[in-house]
């Protein structure tokens, strides 16, 4: 805030001051006389510079990227010419691997990233290209979990197998008709927990799937990247980022790809399974992070912290 004091033979002349000087949001703050005079004191709050301002280039490109939450340091290691052109050359891109006669494919993840959802959207797009999968359901653990992935695969017209142990994926496998996808719904695990380790491995393994890591685009950067890390060490490669229409910045999304050192493949907006995922690719993403820098006003009330704090 921005406070000057203006001093004249009247108020009316000082007041003339005021508005020529500061202009017509000016807040008059106090007003007292003088001898031969008024002083009045008036306050401005100033505007923060608009994000948009920056001309393009490195500065530009920088500046979205920390708006989004990407750490320092990492911004330093990458040359920022151009956003989709350092996107494309630090991180990697790839379509999920839905090839026919190719190995099932796991999603895996912690709990709530929208691993059931994921499974039913790519499941309704096959169905829509005539390449109905065989979809397998290894989440037995949360409540009603089942009955959510049944209640797609029954208006897609196609089955669901139930199979929380490797004995019963290998039956369930063992349905397979030639050239038909697999998609396998793991439950949610802790990847740090040993026991959740050891009961996954076992279940890629009696599968021979490859896991496709599913994380929320709202998680917290650092946490995103750890997250990452674990479920790279799991075997995943490939990336899915969800609930992109749940967050304004997109910090976490780079992080856990860079950290993993996964392939983005597509990413999950909304919660319709018929609307499918959007594929990402360096254009993509660049846009979608210019789009969330440049948006000028939030779509919730924001927290304000000098007001809201407390001291008890």
């Amino acid at each position: 805030m921005r406070i000057k004091i203006f001093k004249a033979r009247n108020v009316a002349e000082a007041m003339a001051m005021v508005r020529r000087e500061m202009g017509e949001e000016a807040l008059i703050i106090d007003t007292r006389a003088l001898a031969g005079g008024v002083e009045i004191r008036a306050a401005l709050e100033e505007k923060e510079e608009e994000k948009g301002e920056l001309p393009a280039g490195p500065g530009r490109e920088r500046q979205i990227l920390a708006y989004h939450g990407v750490p320092e340091a990492l911004l330093d290691a990458w040359e920022l010419t151009d956003l989709p052109c350092a996107l494309e050359r630090y991180l990697r891109f790839s379509p999920l691997p839905l090839q026919e006669e190719g190995n099932p494919v796991a999603f895996i993840g912690p709990p709530g990233t929208g691993k059931t959802l994921t499974v039913a959207k790519i499941a309704t797009r096959l169905v829509l290209e005539r390449r109905p999968p065989l979809v397998i359901t290894a989440d037995t653990r949360r409540a009603g979990a089942v009955e959510q992935l049944a209640a797609y695969t029954r208006l897609l017209g196609i089955n669901l197998f139930v199979a929380s142990q490797p004995s019963a994926i290998l039956r369930a496998l063992a349905r397979r008709q030639q050239g038909e996808p697999v998609l396998i719904d793991t439950c949610g695990i802790d990847p740090f927990l040993k026991e959740d380790r050891e009961q996954l491995t076992d279940l890629l393994a009696a599968a021979g799937a490859e896991p496709i890591a599913v994380l929320s685009a709202t998680l917290g950067v650092e946490q995103a990247a750890s997250w990452a890390m674990a479920l790279a060490e799991l075997g995943a490669r490939h990336f899915v980022p969800t609930q992109l229409d749940l967050t304004r910045r997109l910090g976490a999304l780079i992080m856990a790809a860079f950290a993993g050192g996964f392939r983005i493949a597509e990413a999950g907006i909304g919660m319709n399974a018929a609307d499918g995922l959007v594929l990402l690719t360096p254009q993509e993403l660049a846009g979608r992070l210019r789009a969330g820098f440049e948006e000028k006003s939030p779509a919730g009330p924001v927290f304000d912290f000098q007001k809201k704090v407390h001291f008890a």
